[in-house]
């Protein structure tokens, strides 16, 4: 195979040739990538990548094939898969379908034969940039024309959260947790479930008093897309619930637990994303190894006078890994406990939660 037959270009009028995988259509979106070396079914399949293009920057992808057991929403979020090498024969018993298949089914666009490293370096020294997904005939000042005109969406919250209320029911209950879904990943709910607790899993945009009438021991915050000053309707639940009864977050439920307390977020050059970012937990002083997917960041300087206090911090740029307040029963991380894909090294977390629900309960 010598011709190309896709193109990648980005708004800074670099182009990246290659082949096409998946679906055959044109796609703008931002362009982000990740560091991890497995799990892909799973990065696919996080809403918290909605209208995102992820670049993987390990180079063979696909070779474990796509198993139904393994992925973490019902959706595939993302707007486009940049890979180096792409396989479509996987080594594996558990495989249903191939990666392709995957992105066919779901009507996602690829592209792979590209220099990967290279665009890799290139987010990186420029920051998060959007990028083009089309035929090799285009040129490179049509599509940053195309990228200029294609406006940034608002709506990914609402993209990927559910409709309505839904229910995930344990043996022998001891507590009643409310979700609020602004993208959630099956593996957080399988961790809380594991513990205990029924669960009612809620759109993002039910607010405090509709929360209150089901009469829940704890609320979590889940992670999800998008800048999260856009997902108004959630800070004002937290506002109105916060001191009412433990909440946890995670990643976006973090930021938008700070938002809520009065702190600032603010976008990252290029985000984190990937299975081995160190993150140092304040309080104990041990290192964990994180999972990561986020391009906003709790602003550390906004954070005094709001009531949170700074828990852990990430050794790779100092930014704010965690938050908490005592008095509230409120903490949360930027970073993903759950572990899928990624290090089990903060499940404590979890355990946590429930201690600060049986307090509750007991108070």
């Amino acid at each position: 195979m010598n011709e190309y037959n896709k193109k990648l270009i980005l708004e800074d009028g670099s182009e990246y040739y290659g082949y096409s995988f998946g679906a055959e259509k044109d796609t703008v979106c931002e362009m982000v990538f990740n560091t991890s070396m497995a799990g892909y079914q799973e990065i696919l399949s996080d809403p918290s990548y909605t209208y995102q293009g992820v670049v993987m920057s390990y180079p063979l992808i696909g070779n474990y094939g796509i198993t139904d057991e393994d992925f973490e929403s019902r959706m595939v979020a993302l707007s486009a898969l940049i890979v180096r090498d792409v396989n479509d024969n996987p080594s594996n018993f558990r495989f249903t379908r191939t990666l392709p298949e995957l992105l066919y089914e779901y009507d996602v666009p690829g592209i792979y034969g590209i220099d990967t490293r290279k665009l890799v370096r290139n987010i990186r020294d420029k920051g998060s940039l959007r990028g083009l997904l089309t035929d090799p005939s285009v040129t490179a000042e049509e599509g940053v024309l195309r990228i200029k005109n294609t406006p940034v969406p608002k709506d990914a919250v609402a993209r990927c959260s559910c409709k309505k209320k839904w229910y995930l029911r344990t043996t022998n209950p001891k507590y009643k947790v409310v979700v609020i879904d602004c993208g959630i990943k099956t593996n957080i709910l399988k961790m809380i479930s594991k513990h205990s607790c029924n669960i009612t899993v809620v759109p993002y945009d039910t607010s405090a008093e509709e929360i209150l009438q089901l009469s829940p021991d704890g609320l979590f915050i889940s992670n999800g897309p998008g800048d999260p000053e856009d997902v108004k309707p959630v800070i004002e639940t937290i506002k109105g619930l916060k001191g009412k009864l433990p909440i946890f977050g995670i990643c976006l439920g973090h930021q938008l637990i700070a938002l809520s307390y009065g702190a600032k977020t603010y976008k990252l050059k290029f985000g984190h994303r990937g299975g081995n970012h160190p993150v140092k937990d304040l309080t104990t002083g041990k290192i964990e190894i994180t999972s990561q997917n986020h391009s906003y960041a709790v602003d550390k300087d906004s954070v005094e006078g709001t009531g949170l206090k700074i828990s852990h911090i990430n050794l790779l740029d100092n930014t704010v890994e965690g938050l908490v307040s005592e008095e509230d029963k409120c903490f949360s991380v930027q970073y993903h406990p759950e572990s899928a894909p990624g290090p089990q090294d903060s499940t404590y977390l979890f355990d946590r939660f429930i201690k600060n629900m049986e307090d509750y309960k007991n108070a």
